[in-house]
């Protein structure tokens, strides 16, 4: 008889690293403490970690080799890396980014005269199906880890500075995915990303933007982020939004309004509506009047965004002289306007087209 071979499953376990940056200095002081290795070392591992954005221990060159040996034996330090890169004629830099489990997400570099701005994504596909989207095409893989979303960003930081010598300045979570469904992790990379013993960066330089998610959004007031929160809206009329945004069944425009109020007056920050502006659909002066009542809800600013078609050719881009009769109605209505015109369009870079014609990404 075939002897049974029985599998210590919480051994098993045990012998997996744990992945370094998911630990706090105390508890890399403590690890150090165990191992006979000076407290400070705890410090420097951090700034490598966080500052330095070092993605290998290997990379660590003021730490002995025996305690980067020592970091090897005991964690891992599951890091993004670059798949692909294209370059577009604008200067536009598209990434198919890599993640550890081999798993694939993008994110672009858009420079520009006055900002260079990093668009990073939350997750990997998205589950929240929007008509106009290339992402919304693809199914929900996973979330990205906070550590993962921090490193697209320290990526295209990188990239900033050795394509056009400049820091980066924004970073836009407008990628793949919805960001807040994948909340606690991209309040915690924004939380590694503004850090002053991480990247930095000012949280006012910072965008998240929703699909619409009111309780979520009630959330962040809650917790009175401080970073801008962008609202994807391209129609303030119900049947119209939810013709092309599923999720608006669930959270329509009323209850958005509400969403936003609670939003703005525990924070005081002005929300932007993003409203791509398609053909023969929301580009007449009616769908411009509908916006300005609903701007009457909250403080905010419109960003017009020039629609980028993908694939299916649902969708087309409105006529030029629409979007700007509709631009100059809202402007008429003392609302702040800004047109988006789209940038990375030759490598389906732009806004909408993220996952559109790579391989890479649908197959996983």
């Amino acid at each position: 008889m075939r002897a049974k071979i029985k599998i210590n499953f919480a051994a098993m376990e045990a012998q997996k690293k744990r992945n370094i940056r998911d630990l706090s200095r105390e508890e890399l002081m403590e690890f150090f403490a165990e191992h006979k290795v000076k407290a400070f070392r705890a410090k420097q591992v951090e700034e490598w970690l966080w500052k330095k954005s070092a993605r290998s221990f290997e990379a660590m060159t003021n730490l002995s080799l025996d305690t980067r040996s020592l970091l090897e034996a005991n964690f891992e330090l599951p890091a993004v890396s670059v798949a692909d890169q294209q370059r577009s004629n604008d200067g536009t830099v598209k990434n198919a980014f890599r993640l550890a489990d081999g798993k694939i997400t993008e994110g672009v570099l858009i420079p520009a005269s006055d900002r260079m701005t990093a668009c990073i994504s939350s997750q990997v596909g998205c589950s929240l199906a929007c008509k106009f989207c290339a992402t919304g095409k693809l199914k929900l893989a996973r979330n990205i880890r906070f550590d993962e979303i921090y490193d697209q960003v320290a990526i295209l930081k990188e990239q900033a500075e050795e394509f056009y010598q400049k820091p980066l300045s924004n970073i836009v979570y407008m990628g793949m995915g919805e960001p807040l469904l994948n909340y606690s992790q991209m309040l915690k990379s924004v939380e590694r990303i503004t850090s002053t013993d991480g990247l930095g960066m000012s949280p006012k330089r910072i965008t998240v933007s929703t699909a619409g998610i009111a309780k979520l959004i009630k959330r962040l007031g809650d917790d009175e982020v401080k970073f801008n929160l962008a609202l994807s809206l391209h129609a303030a009329n119900d049947e119209k939004r939810s013709k092309i945004m599923p999720i608006n069944d669930q959270n329509n425009l009323e209850i958005l309004a509400e969403a936003l109020k609670h939003f703005y007056n525990k924070t005081g920050t002005r929300i932007t509506f993003e409203y791509i502006i398609f053909k023969d659909f929301n580009d007449e002066i009616e769908d411009a009047r509908e916006l300005a009542e609903f701007c009457k809800h909250v403080p905010c600013k419109i960003n017009i965004i020039e629609y980028n078609p993908i694939d299916d050719g649902e969708f087309q881009q409105a006529d030029p002289k629409k979007v700007d009769a509709f631009a100059a109605y809202l402007e008429s209505r003392n609302l702040i306007v800004n047109v988006r015109r789209s940038r990375g369009k030759d490598i389906d870079a732009a806004c909408g087209q993220l996952a559109n014609k790579n391989k890479a990404v649908v197959s996983n």
